[in-house]
């Protein structure tokens, strides 16, 4: 595996390349979601590239930027393992200058649920993940589907821009119990980590309800907010894949997504109907 840190560096080495290239962009801290974005990458393109950029134009002032957890050298193994080629960790000076042009989410897309509570954060995450499909050019770039709200606006990006590159969504990854998996998991303490099962016990619950017929999305939601307390809710949202919001959930379009904070660390999760 060869550890590249410059941009100029990685599209030098990959300007005559002709294979088929996966990209799975993170920001380190891997785990077994990561994980899963890597093997199918590699199931499915020749060459396989993952970047570790802990990204600061995302992050608003007050949250986790300066804690957020760097293990790179565990990060290096994992990659080694799973059988990454190119390992791409640049460093902020690189990726980024005084006074540059950014990507800004949509007015309606980009400023509801997770947009609303951190207004300017999908500039953040817009405008990266920009420079990092055109540094990489890959053919297929692997998201999950846990962040569905920027899954959703990269792949509005990709198809606005014209951009070449496939975006390719899997499943969230759970622990047995049920905890999405989440870097900032490692945050919680005992206590904290028992309780944040209420997240994807409230989605367990909005399934069953569905499976029901009971689509009327004010009755899940206060069904689903029983299920949180006592949580620090910031909000319980239905809404369609283009995320407008729905009275009545539609099968195959709906998206029920909850985000909530333990102590000071903030979890979201969601369901894919």
């Amino acid at each position: 595996m060869t550890i590249i840190q410059t941009p100029k560096e990685l599209q030098e080495l990959l300007k005559n390349e002709t294979r088929s290239i996966g990209f799975v962009p993170t920001m380190g801290a891997l785990h077994h979601g990561h994980l899963s974005l890597i093997e199918k990458s590699i199931k499915e393109n020749e060459l396989n590239i993952v970047s570790i950029f802990v990204n600061p134009t995302q992050f608003l002032e007050g949250e986790d930027l300066d804690k957020y957890p760097s293990k790179f050298d565990a990060d290096e193994k994992i990659c080694k393992l799973a059988g990454v080629d190119i390992l791409f960790y640049p460093k902020k000076e690189d990726m980024y200058e005084e006074d540059e042009i950014k990507v800004i989410a949509p007015n309606i897309r980009g400023f509801v649920l997770e947009g609303a509570m951190r207004p300017g954060h999908f500039d953040g995450v817009l405008t990266i993940v920009m420079k990092l499909l055109n540094i990489v050019s890959p053919t297929k770039a692997y998201f999950g589907k846990k962040d569905a709200q920027q899954l959703s606006l990269i792949s509005q990006m990709v198809k606005n821009f014209h951009m070449k590159v496939q975006i390719i969504p899997l499943e969230t990854v759970r622990e047995d119990d049920g905890l999405a998996l989440s870097s900032r998991n490692i945050y919680l303490d005992k206590v904290q980590r028992k309780e944040a099962l209420k997240i994807s016990s409230s989605l367990k619950k909005a399934t069953q309800l569905v499976m029901q017929k009971t689509l009327d999305v004010s009755l899940l939601q206060e069904e689903m907010l029983k299920v949180l307390k006592p949580l620090d809710v910031e909000y319980v949202a239905i809404v369609s894949r283009a995320f407008i919001p729905q009275e009545k959930v539609v099968i195959g379009d709906s998206i029920i997504l909850v985000a909530a904070k333990l102590g000071t660390t903030r979890l979201i999760d969601n369901l894919w109907i």
